[in-house]
C-alpha cells in the first residue's frame, strides 16, 4: 500500500430532507455540545466508474473531491452495516482525470479491468457541526448538504436535493446514531434509500435485474447451497482489496472463502452439477495455491516466534528470533508478491466471471428441487464416509512420510465435511452445528500435525544457515524437537477426537 494512502473507517447514515423540513437545533441535541456552530464548506466531487457502473453496483464509490478538510482522491469500500472504509490519497502528485493506480487496483475485482471514467459531478454546499459530549470528546458529526449534481457522458441529467448525514466521530458509539435518527424522524427526515449521493443520482441508470423465474424455491437444496456460494463469493471480493493492501489475516480469509466455495461445490455436486463446475473448482484450487506461500510462511513465523518466546533464556543461544523473523518476513513478502500477481492476472478475473455465471444461471440437477433438510444430509453422508475411509487408511500406516501425507489428505477431507455442515446448517439446524463442532476438533489436531510437518524442514534450514553464519544451532534443535512432539501429541489425541465425532448421536442424521 502506498505510504501516502490513509484508510479511515467511517460509520454514517444518510437521510432525505424535504426543503420545508426544519431540522432539530444541533445546539443541545441530546445534550451534546455543538461548539462554535456550523462550519460552512463548498465541495466539488467528480465520481469515476465503468460505463455500466460496476463499482456502484458493488456498493463502491471512487471520487476526486476538492474542498473540505479531507479533499483528495477517495475510494469507499463496504465494511458491513453502516460502515465503509475510505481510502484516501492527496490531490498532489496524481493526474486529475485518471484515478490513481493504487486505488484502481483495489477495485479491479469489480471493474474487471474495464476503464474508469467520470460518470457524475456533485457540487455541495455543506453545513457541518462537530458534536462533543460532556467530557469534550467528539462523538458525532452532523451535516446538512444542499446538492447540485449532473451526470456525465452522452446523456446528461441535472438534479438537486437536500440531505442530512450523521457520522460517528472518534469517541461515538453506534447507539448514538439510533438516538439521533429518532429525533430526525419526528421532523419528517427519513433514511435515504441510497447509501451514497452517487447512488441516488444514478439509481435509474443501474442495469435492471433480469426478470426471470427462479429455478429453485426457498428451502430447497439448490436454494440453500446457492445462498452459501453467494456468501463466499461476497467474502472473496471483500477480501481482495485487503490482500492487495497486505492487511492482517486477509490472505487467510480469502483463501478460506475460496476453499469453502470449492468444498461446497464438491460436496454437493449432485445438487449443483459437478461436471459443469469442475472448471471453477480447479480455478478455486489454483487461486488458493497462489496464496499459500504467503499464508504458510505467516503461520510458521508465528508458530516459531511463540515457541522461542516460551523458552527459558538459557536455552536461547544467539539472536534466534531475529533470524527467524528476518528470513520468514522476506519469504512472506515474496509470497505476498505472488499473491498480488495472481489477483492482477487475467486468469483471476476469468475466475470471477465463472463465479458470476454460476450464480446467475446455476447448473442445477433434479435433486436441487428437493427439500434441503432431506437432500443435503444424503450428500453429507457421502462426504462423511469418504472421511472415515481416509482415517482408517491413515491409521493403518507406520509413522513416516507416507503417513504424514495420508493425515494431510484426511485433514482436507475433514475440512470438506466441516464446510458441508456449514452449508446444511440453515436447513438442518442443531445436528449440523454439533457435527461441525466435533469436525473442527479433528481438523484442528490434523492441522497442528500438518503445520509441524511443514515447519520442521524450515527449522532445519534455519539451523543450517545459522551454522554457516558462525552461529549456534542449539536452539533450532530444541525447536525441531518441540515441533516433533506437537505432531506426536496430535496423533495421540486424534483417536479420541475421532471417536467423539463418530458417535451415533452426531452422525445418525447423515443418510445413505
Amino acid at each position: 500500500m502506498s505510504k501516502s494512502m490513509n484508510v479511515v473507517r467511517e460509520t454514517e447514515r444518510k437521510y432525505e430532507a424535504a426543503d420545508a423540513a426544519e431540522l432539530p437545533d444541533p445546539a443541545g441535541l441530546l445534550g451534546l455540545d455543538a461548539g462554535a456552530g456550523a462550519e460552512q464548506q463548498q465541495l466539488e466531487a467528480v465520481y469515476f466508474d465503468t460505463s455500466d457502473l460496476r463499482l456502484l453496483r458493488a456498493g463502491v464509490t471512487l471520487r476526486r473531491r476538492v474542498g473540505g478538510s479531507d479533499e483528495g482522491w477517495h475510494l469507499k469500500l463496504p465494511a458491513g452495516g453502516d460502515s465503509r472504509d475510505e481510502h484516501r490519497l492527496p490531490l498532489a502528485g496524481h493526474d486529475p482525470v485518471d484515478p490513481p493506480a493504487e486505488l484502481a487496483s483495489l477495485v479491479r475485482v469489480h471493474s474487471r479491468g474495464a476503464a474508469l471514467a467520470p460518470v457524475a459531478q456533485l457540487n455541495t454546499t455543506r453545513r457541518r457541526w462537530l458534536m462533543s459530549d460532556s467530557h469534550g470528546h467528539e462523538v458525532v458529526e452532523l451535516v446538512e448538504d444542499q446538492v447540485s449534481a449532473h451526470t456525465m457522458g452522452a446523456e446528461t441529467t441535472t438534479v438537486s436535493w437536500r440531505e442530512v448525514e450523521v457520522e460517528l466521530a472518534e469517541h461515538g458509539q453506534a447507539e448514538l446514531l439510533d438516538r439521533i435518527e429518532a429525533q430526525l424522524l419526528t421532523v419528517g427526515v427519513h433514511r435515504s434509500k441510497s447509501k451514497s449521493k452517487l447512488g441516488r443520482l444514478l439509481a435509474d441508470r443501474l442495469p435492471a435485474e433480469p426478470k426471470k423465474k427462479s429455478k429453485v424455491k426457498p428451502g430447497s437444496a439448490g436454494a440453500v447451497v446457492l445462498d452459501y456460494l453467494r456468501a463466499q463469493a461476497e467474502q472473496i471480493r471483500a477480501q481482495d482489496p485487503l490482500v492487495r493492501r497486505d492487511a492482517p489475516d486477509a490472505v487467510h480469509q480469502l483463501r478460506v472463502a475460496a476453499r469453502r466455495m470449492r468444498s461446497a461445490l464438491q460436496a454437493y455436486s449432485e445438487v449443483i452439477d459437478g461436471d459443469a463446475t469442475r472448471g471453477l473448482t480447479d480455478e478455486l484450487k489454483w487461486v488458493g495455491g497462489e496464496l499459500s506461500a504467503a499464508r504458510d510462511t505467516e503461520v510458521i513465523e508465528e508458530r516459531l516466534v511463540d515457541a522461542i518466546n516460551g523458552l527459558p533464556d538459557e536455552l536461547v543461544m544467539g539472536p534466534v528470533a531475529a533470524q527467524v523473523t528476518r528470513t520468514l518476513q522476506r519469504r512472506r513478502a515474496e509470497g505476498q508478491e505472488v499473491a498480488v500477481a495472481a489477483l492482477d492476472s487475467d486468469r483471476y478475473l476469468a475466475l470471477h466471471d465463472q463465479i458470476d455465471a454460476l450464480l446467475s444461471d446455476p447448473p442445477l440437477t433434479p435433486r436441487a428441487k428437493r427439500r434441503a433438510d432431506r437432500e443435503l444430509p444424503k450428500q453429507m453422508g457421502v462426504v462423511w464416509r469418504r472421511l472415515a475411509k481416509r482415517v482408517l487408511a491413515a491409521e493403518a500406516l507406520d509413522a513416516g512420510a507416507e503417513r504424514d501425507i495420508a493425515l494431510h489428505e484426511t485433514r482436507k477431507a475433514g475440512k470438506r465435511l466441516r464446510y458441508a455442515g456449514e452449508v446444511a446448517e440453515p436447513a438442518v439446524g442443531e445436528p449440523a452445528v454439533r457435527l461441525q463442532l466435533h469436525a473442527k476438533a479433528v481438523h484442528k489436531l490434523l492441522g497442528d500435525h500438518q503445520d509441524s510437518v511443514v515447519a520442521r524442514p524450515v527449522i532445519r534450514e534455519l539451523a543450517g544457515q545459522a551454522h554457516l553464519d558462525g552461529g549456534n544451532g542449539f536452539t533450532f534443535g530444541i525447536l525441531h524437537g518441540l515441533e516433533a512432539d506437537r505432531a506426536d501429541r496430535a496423533e495421540r489425541e486424534l483417536p479420541e477426537a475421532w471417536s467423539q465425532l463418530s458417535r451415533p448421536e452426531n452422525t445418525k442424521w447423515l443418510k445413505s
